[in-house]
């Protein structure tokens, strides 16, 4: 017969306990919080760990993956760490690992890390495609955890032991931080420099009742691993005081010219936990609501050998310096970072400041030393008392061979040895299992020396446990080793004082300064190198003093910061420039070598064998322009309407080119040829007819025959030089030195156009040429290859002298003065 089943009410009526809602609730509450604090968000104040953290440390240490092995997957320490130490989730394992390996993370990263460990902007590959080991950090953390320093306690299950907090050779809280978020409290705390750190402990060593000032003349404040400028120090001082504190971190960033049209804001180090990929993103954003105006275009150069390179291109005309103003007043570039210095202490969380931080980490290394002294003294009686024993048999050694072989076994052995020489059990039985090779002459005298050293050992271990400045030193000494082994130069910038700059001035600074560059004065130069710069402002430098080691200034306009000029070429054009697109020189600069120019080449569309002679204003006040070819044509051309980049103002003979090429400033000025053969010609631009764009020119020098025009341009005679290199037309071109004369150009007859000229040179046994011609305002002014600068001869009153040898080949001359 079926037995009668047992009615809900019936079986279970009993087991129902009726409790308030509200209770079970705040009891289940205060059990997740408490969890939550003590296990899993806080960090203890003496290793500076949270749980995961000391157990993913432990566990490397117990697996064997120390720095000197190879890397293995992470996914096999995630779940070792999970399967015997902590009954999370293998995401959250993983998570901190890689946070421990990250280099913009720690100040002093602890993993060493293999693959791709993430970045400020992405999360770390899968634990199944990256690999890990401890890394030599890591190794301070644990060092002498087999030697009882620290207590251990039951894991989850109870089947295994694991550390109550690491040894910590190191401050790592202090040196790398620490955030989280608990429940009903968080913990925010920043990196600092290993070396000052220290260096501050061993002060607080040295004087227990130091004040805050004096530990702030060591720690002065975070150095984050990002680097960066941190602003202002009054909210680090709080910080240090009560646990609680604010700065701002600034990027460091400078101006560069970035391409040879645009300058750029180059970026090298960010504010720390911020990533290029979000300034970025903020940058674009601003420019697209016309928040922020003058942004060209925004590069990421980052990369493993150069570190950190964000580049923001800015537009032509807008001052750099301000847009950076005001992107630090817009986006991360200038950030803050809170601290929240909450920590635990004897199992309690607790706010602490600078000074409560590096005591309770100084008690706990005193703790650890001291432990590791008392075991290392332990083991040191323990070898001693084995030692002493073995000096014992040996002294006896026929004794005691024939007590081990008279006896039925071991246990009558042993305890006969005992009764013979006094031993306890300890020591008879390392003598029954000593090997036989220790019964030589030198075995007996090693161990004597053994017995001494250990008497000499046991002595200092002693004075360490029972003197505190012992203990003191120990504790100094090894905080010294760790700065030698891993100690860095700070990296982060502090500014105080007169470099600080409020939230508010900063802005006020940045709708102060106009983004867009005002127009005004500006001369722009070319050198004989080709390179060419803006100089904004009326004062020119370089007019005068010392020439720098750098090529010479061949031609120069006066303009204004937003106007045009043009750029006369070989083939006889006229190429349209934009004055702001042109890299700027500061006026204090030196013109002569135009520091921070770019080459004119990359600015301007060349065809081939096409280059730049000079300079031209392009405006209503040009007064026309005048060429001078190879084969001795002679073209002025008046001004027209430019309404292309590029005009062709002479048609030019097959085979022949442009060797100089002027802008006329009035008939006033003298047009002048230097030929090939040491002739040279000059007359009045007055007597050259204007032509359109269409005409070839007319006859200006008559050559003789294989005679070239070397040199033409337009000068005032009664304030020129003529600068004139003679050699050999078989030498290869800037192999020949020569030799150079100077002489006053108001010394050369007038003659008319199409004649011969006069000859300014005498050629030597062996010159058959004129390398080189120069004539322009005086003084001239010469330059190397290289750059380095010449010393000219004085000028000779003797027009048709032969020249003086040239110390090294002579590659332009030109003038240290800019177009008044």
């Amino acid at each position: 017969m079926a037995s009668k089943q047992p009615t809900l009410d019936e079986d279970f009526d009993e087991k129902i306990i009726d409790i308030e809602v509200s209770q079970e609730i705040e009891a289940s509450y205060l059990e997740y919080a408490y969890s939550v604090i003590y296990a899993r968000a806080l960090p203890d104040a003496r290793d500076g760990l949270k749980p995961v953290q000391r157990r993913i440390l432990y566990s490397m240490n117990e697996m064997g993956i120390r720095p000197n092995t190879p890397h293995v997957k992470c996914a096999r320490v995630v779940g070792n760490v999970m399967g015997v130490l902590h009954p999370h989730g293998d995401t959250a394992i993983y998570d901190a690992l890689v946070r421990l390996a990250q280099p913009w993370s720690l100040r002093l990263p602890l993993v060493d890390g293999h693959g791709n460990f993430g970045s400020l902007d992405a999360s770390a590959a899968a634990m199944r495609y990256t690999e890990c080991r401890m890394g030599p950090a890591a190794v301070a953390m644990t060092a002498d955890i087999d030697s009882e320093v620290v207590d251990f306690k039951p894991n989850y299950d109870g089947k295994e032991l694991e550390p109550v907090v690491l040894p910590a050779a190191f401050p790592n809280l202090l040196v790398n931080g620490a955030s989280g978020i608990a429940v009903g409290m968080a913990t925010n705390m920043a990196p600092h420099n290993l070396v000052e750190v220290v260096a501050g402990l061993k002060h607080l060593l040295e004087n227990p009742d130091a004040t805050l000032d004096e530990i702030m003349r060591f720690v002065p404040g975070p150095d984050l691993p990002t680097g960066g400028k941190i602003i202002g120090l009054d909210g680090i001082r709080d910080a240090y005081t009560t646990g609680r504190g604010q700065f701002r971190i600034r990027a460091s960033a400078r101006i560069e010219q970035v391409s040879p049209r645009r300058k750029g804001i180059v970026v090298t180090e960010l504010p720390y936990q911020v990533g290029p990929e979000k300034i970025i993103e903020q940058v674009k954003q601003l420019s697209e609501k016309k928040a922020v105006q003058g942004v060209a275009e925004v590069k990421d150069l980052t990369d493993l050998a150069n570190g950190t390179r964000l580049v923001i291109e800015v537009k032509n005309g807008v001052n750099p310096e301000a847009l950076l103003e005001l992107l630090y007043q817009k986006t991360k570039l200038e950030d803050s970072f809170s601290i929240n210095n909450v920590a635990l202490v004897d199992g309690q969380p607790q706010t602490l400041g600078l000074l409560p931080l590096m005591r309770v980490y100084l008690e706990h290394r005193r703790t650890v030393t001291l432990r590791r002294t008392d075991f290392q003294l332990r083991k040191a009686n323990d070898r001693l008392h084995l030692v002493e024993g073995l000096l014992i048999a040996i002294l006896d050694i026929d004794d005691v061979i024939a007590i081990i072989r008279t006896s039925d076994d071991a246990a009558q052995a042993r305890e006969r040895l005992k009764e013979a020489f006094d031993l306890d059990d300890i020591q008879a039985t390392y003598i029954l299992d000593m090997q036989l090779r220790r019964l030589t002459k030198l075995s007996h005298i090693e161990l004597e020396a053994e017995r001494d050293e250990l008497s000499q050992t046991i002595a200092e271990l002693r004075q360490i446990i029972e003197s505190p400045d012992k203990l003191r030193h120990v504790v100094a000494a090894d905080l010294d080793e760790v700065v030698r082994l891993f100690g860095s130069p700070r990296r982060t910038v502090l500014l105080s004082g007169a470099g600080v700059v409020t939230a508010k001035q900063a802005a006020a600074a940045a709708a102060a300064a106009p983004i867009e560059i005002p127009d005004g004065p500006a001369v722009v130069a070319l050198s004989s190198a080709g390179l060419v710069a803006r100089i904004d402002g009326t004062d020119l430098p370089g007019s005068s003093g010392p020439r720098s080691t750098h090529d010479v200034i061949v031609s120069s306009v006066r303009t204004t910061t937003r106007g045009e000029l043009g750029a006369l070429t070989n083939l006889g054009r006229v190429i349209r420039l934009q004055a702001i697109e042109l890299p700027s020189i500061p006026p204090t600069a030196d013109a002569a070598s135009l520091s921070g120019g770019a080459p004119l080449a990359e600015l301007v569309a060349l065809a081939p064998k096409e280059r730049v002679l000079a300079l031209t204003t392009l405006n209503d006040a040009t007064f026309g322009w005048a060429f001078g070819t190879r084969r001795g044509v002679v073209k002025r051309t008046n001004p027209e309407l430019l309404t292309k980049d590029a005009w062709d103002l002479i048609r030019l003979d097959d085979g022949d080119e442009v060797v100089g090429a002027v802008e006329l400033t009035s008939d006033g000025v003298d047009l002048v040829f230097v030929t090939s053969d040491a002739q040279l010609l000059h007359f009045p631009a007055a007597k050259v007819r204007p032509q359109g764009r269409s005409g070839g020119g007319m006859a200006g020098i008559s050559l003789a025959a294989g005679a070239t025009v070397v040199f033409f341009g337009a000068v005032a005679p009664e304030a020129s030089e003529v600068v004139t290199v003679a050699g050999s037309s078989e030498a290869l071109p800037g192999t020949e030195s020569g030799t150079v004369k100077v002489t006053p150009c108001d010394l050369y007859p007038a003659k008319g156009r199409a004649t011969g000229g006069v000859r300014c040179q005498r050629f030597l046994k062996g010159e058959d040429t004129l390398l080189l011609a120069w004539v322009g305002p005086a003084p001239a002014v010469a330059a190397a290859a290289s750059g380095a600068p010449i010393t000219l001869p004085t000028p000779d009153s003797r027009r048709d002298m032969s020249g003086t040898p040239a110390p090294q080949p002579i590659a332009a001359v030109g003038t240290r003065q800019l177009r008044p």
